[in-house]
């Protein structure tokens, strides 16, 4: 299948940035959120961070502005029926998903593939609420999606090899590295660094190290870019819980518990840089460890 136009839902960090990167590559992009304030905004990132490209010389001012021509807005759901891809990047939420797939299904071409930006959730449970399974993948991106190089492709139970290839060529022609999972919770990538996040977590809330200690420890003592609680202020600490508890309950093993100082910082509404305050305080001009 030629893919050539792709409606995106959610114009968060995940939907603006995936936008970002289509629109470089070519393809005519419709990006849907709730609120018209969120698309504004995502738009005005969007002009920012690929100016900072053209700043770089990785991007000429030419190829910016016939970028930025590519990207539409709506608040509408079924104006992105008519796009041959759509790219689900709501909130790390089951039910917030399968809402969105069935007010989207009414609406979607018959040969539209569907796929979700989820960073854990069964994409096999995913596809089964919708009329096209076997068109229906995981379409998993890193964040922040413009930088980083990797997209797992995560296949469900029913997806065919039709649709599984039309994607790979989609990640090829983005300029990026596909990584192929198996539908199990968290797939690859959050399977093997949330626990460890989360083990983090866990070494702060036992008084083992401060947050700077342990997030210096892991930067000069693993060579690791960002620490483990700085990540997950970056990441969003309740995406971390969500998928530590996708983990949990997926496969029964009390090694993936989440920490309960992750739970109190969750529920105190402190979820990292998005909020202003987690394992860091961020209003100031410089972060500070709130521990």
């Amino acid at each position: 299948m030629d893919i050539q136009s792709v409606g995106i839902v959610g114009a968060g960090q995940m939907g603006n940035g995936i936008a970002h990167v289509f629109a470089l590559a070519g393809f005519d992009v419709l990006l849907n959120d709730i609120s018209a304030e969120g698309l504004q905004k995502a738009v005005a990132i969007i002009d920012r961070n690929i100016e900072r490209q053209v700043s770089r010389g990785k991007v000429s001012a030419e190829d910016k502005a016939v970028a930025m021509a590519r990207i539409r807005t709506t608040l509408s759901l079924p104006d992105l029926g008519q796009c041959d891809l759509v790219i689900e990047a709501a909130t790390e939420r089951e039910t917030v998903k399968q809402a969105i797939f069935e007010d989207l299904l009414p609406h979607l071409k018959p040969t539209t593939i569907l796929t979700s930006n989820t960073s854990s959730i069964s994409i096999t449970r995913l596809a089964s609420r919708t009329d096209r399974p076997e068109k229906f993948m995981g379409f998993h991106f890193m964040n922040p999606v413009p930088v980083m190089q990797l997209v797992e492709l995560i296949r469900g139970i029913a997806t065919n090899t039709e649709t599984y290839e039309a994607l790979l060529a989609v990640v090829n022609k983005l300029g990026k590295t596909a990584a192929s999972s198996e539908d199990f919770p968290a797939f690859i990538v959050n399977r093997i660094l949330m626990p460890m996040i989360n083990e983090a977590v866990y070494t702060l809330y036992e008084g083992v190290g401060s947050v700077k200690s342990i997030d210096e420890s892991l930067k000069l003592g693993a060579n690791h870019p960002m620490g483990p609680l700085e990540l997950a202020d970056f990441i969003g600490l309740d995406t971390c819980l969500a998928i530590m508890n996708v983990l949990h309950d997926g496969l029964a093993d009390t090694k993936y518990r989440p920490c309960p100082l992750l739970t109190k910082y969750v529920e105190a509404g402190w979820l990292g840089r998005k909020t202003g305050r987690g394992f860091y305080d961020y209003r100031g001009e410089t972060p500070v460890p709130t521990r």
